[in-house]
Parts: C-alpha cells; structure tokens; sequence
C-alpha cells in the first residue's frame, strides 16, 4: 500500500501587480496507508493547489513529493498512479454510465475482458449495476457522483484525491454520500486525501484532519483532537459548529485561588485547582477563554453559586435547531453562546444559571493566538 509524505512544499502565483502571492507555504504532512485525510480549510487556504501538486496538474517551487518512497514531484501526471475526483464530476454526457467508467481504461489500452470486469466490480461496489446502460441524464445527482468515484476508483491506483466531491449535493444526498466514501475507503484500503472546507464533512470523514490557514498547516490530528483541543484561536472558531467561544479576560488571584476574569466587567470564575496549577506562570496577563457551547448547563431561574463556576445571565436570543437550542448572552460585553436541550422553556430576556464545565476549557495567548499548554 501506499504512503504519502510533502515535505516542504511550497507553490506561489503571480498577483495583479506581477508580485508573488504564496498558495501553500513549506507544508509538511504524511497520508499513512489505509488512511483518509481531510484537509480542511476556508476558501483561498491552498487545499485545492495542494491536490493539484500532488497530481501533477501544477508544479512545486520547492519541497518535495513522495509516494510510497518513489519521488512523484518530477513525473508527468499520467504516471503517478493517483486519481482525482474534482468538484464538477463532468460525466461525457454521449456515454453511457459502463463507458464513462471504462473511458480511462481504454485509453491505457487495457484488455477488453479484463475493463468489463473491473467496470461491472466497480458497479457493483457502487450499487450502480442498474444503471450501467443510462446515460449520465438518466442519473440522479447521487448516481452521478457515484459514476464520478467510480471512474476513479476503475483504475485501481496507489492514491485517491478528492476535491469537494459532495459540495454541489443537497443536505441529505451529501451524508449519503459520505458514508459511501468512508465504505468505500475502508474497503479498498487506498489512502484518501479529501478536500473540503466544510468542517461537518470533516469531521464525519477524516481519520485525522489537516487544517490548513493561507497556505500554511495550522493543525493536524485526528478530530476529536482538534475538536477538544484546538491548537490555535484559529482552529477553535473554525473547527465544530456553533464554533468555540472565545472570551477575553485576565487571570486573576482572588481568596488565595485563581480565578478568570472576564474583560469588559464580566464575572470572576475560579478556575479548577489543577487548571489554576498549569496556568500559574499567567497569573495577571491577559488571556482568551475558549469553551464549547456544550461545556454551560442550564439552570433555569437559579442564582449564581461561585462554589461551582457559575455564572447569571440575561436570555439574548434563542434560536431552536430541532435536537438542542443555542442561546446567546453576554458576559461582560462579549457574546457568548451556549448549548441546551430541545425541551428546555426559554424566553428573551429571562434570567438564567449557567453551570460552567471549565475542566474542558482552552486558554490562548491573545498576542500569538497558539494555545496555553
């Protein structure tokens, strides 16, 4: 099996005034084999070059490209052995759904028995055995994309690259799909590199994820990592959705113990003696809370009790999304969101006790935005 290593890569492109703007900036990461791995980042990030690279479809200012240890960076894309699913699945519209998925096999002049098997193989992984004789207007848009991996997945290579396969489907086909594909991944055993920049997707696909910031890996891990543990403010408002709160204030000492003072006159909140412990080297600089919307339990109509980190808030706004409701208030002058369940009674304006789950939280430097370990 495979192995994927970029060390160093870098790839820049001329701006409108002839100057260089960097795409990817000295990135290093590894694809093991059997794994699939999300790079995931907003829009302008380098995700898509970064694929390109890997396909050939671009060439590298520097670093390196290697694939199962053989250098890759130098070869024509035909000789890579990886395949790419873009976006667009752009079927020929003229063939059918079986010589769609036999087209790149005829050209690499691959005999005729042996393309009718591996087509009506890759059919039948697919569920497409039905609608091998349709044409690609005769398909849904699910059967399309699965005419799409299949024209991929026909070939057998070394290396799959996906880019934002799923981001012109509709919500439900969208899951149905990602689930075909981790199907699928698990049992061709062919590394994956996925590109989205939607986190859900992400989170749902990736073995580990690779987050990447103008160019640059911000964060890798697998997703329950960086979903606990962000390593930078970056990742904490990027990763999960409503995304982390991030709450300026000060580490403070108060009655001997350490407390977190929220900016803007937000309450004090005494921080868990092995947290206190960790954080003792802040103690009066300033720092950004981050908690998760999940990380306040709701205490209707209670009082604050500082004995267990709690807080009193005024109800700015409630919004239901069917399983759980967001509610929105403000510690101080900061926004702040928290999660609560679906059959939960509340109203704008409505005083209510947050329990706070600190033992989860992630305290940043405000002046490098890294994580305090």
């Amino acid at each position: 099996m495979a192995r994927l290593v970029l060390a160093n890569l870098r790839k820049s492109f001329p701006g409108p005034s002839g100057q260089c703007v960097p795409a990817v900036r000295d990135l290093s990461l590894t694809v093991e084999e059997h794994e699939l791995l999300v790079l995931l980042g907003p829009s302008g990030c380098g995700k898509t070059t970064t694929l390109r690279l890997i396909a050939g479809l671009e060439q590298p200012d520097g670093g390196s490209l290697e694939l199962d240890g053989r250098a890759i960076d130098r070869l024509s894309p035909g000789d890579r052995d990886v395949a790419m699913v873009f976006q667009h699945h752009a079927l020929y519209p003229h063939l059918s759904v079986f010589e769609n998925l036999a087209f790149g096999l005829r050209l690499r002049k691959v005999p005729r028995t042996e393309i009718d098997q591996r087509v009506r193989e890759t059919a039948a992984l697919l569920e497409l055995g039905a609608c091998l004789e349709r044409r690609p207007s005769a398909l849904s848009g699910g059967q399309r994309q699965r005419v799409a991996l299949g024209r991929a997945l026909v070939r057998r290579p070394r290396l799959f690259l996906l880019d934002e396969p799923l981001s012109n489907l509709d919500a439900p086909l969208r899951a149905q799909m990602r689930r075909e594909i981790t199907r699928l991944q698990r049992h061709l055993e062919t590394p994956m590199l996925y590109v989205t920049h939607d986190q859900n997707e992400a989170m749902a696909l990736g073995d580990r994820v690779a987050v990447l910031r103008d160019g640059a890996l911000e964060q890798i891990g697998p997703p329950r990592t960086l979903y606990a543990g962000p390593a930078t403010v970056f990742v904490a408002g990027f990763i999960g959705w409503p995304p982390m709160n991030r709450i300026r204030g000060r580490l403070v000492e108060h009655d001997g113990s350490c407390h977190f003072a929220c900016a803007s006159g937000g309450p004090a909140l005494p921080l868990p003696p092995d947290r206190a412990s960790a954080l003792r080297s802040w103690m009066g600089r300033e720092v950004i809370l981050g908690l998760r919307p999940e990380c306040f339990a709701a205490r209707p109509d209670s009082p604050a009790d500082p004995s267990i980190r709690s807080v009193s808030v005024v109800v700015d706004s409630v919004e239901h999304t069917g399983p759980e409701i967001h509610v929105q208030f403000h510690l101080g002058e900061q926004p702040v969101l928290a999660s609560a369940p679906s059959d939960l009674a509340l109203t704008v304006g409505q005083n209510l006790g947050l329990a706070l789950d600190l033992d989860r939280a992630v305290f940043f430097d405000p002046a490098t935005g890294q994580a305090i370990r």
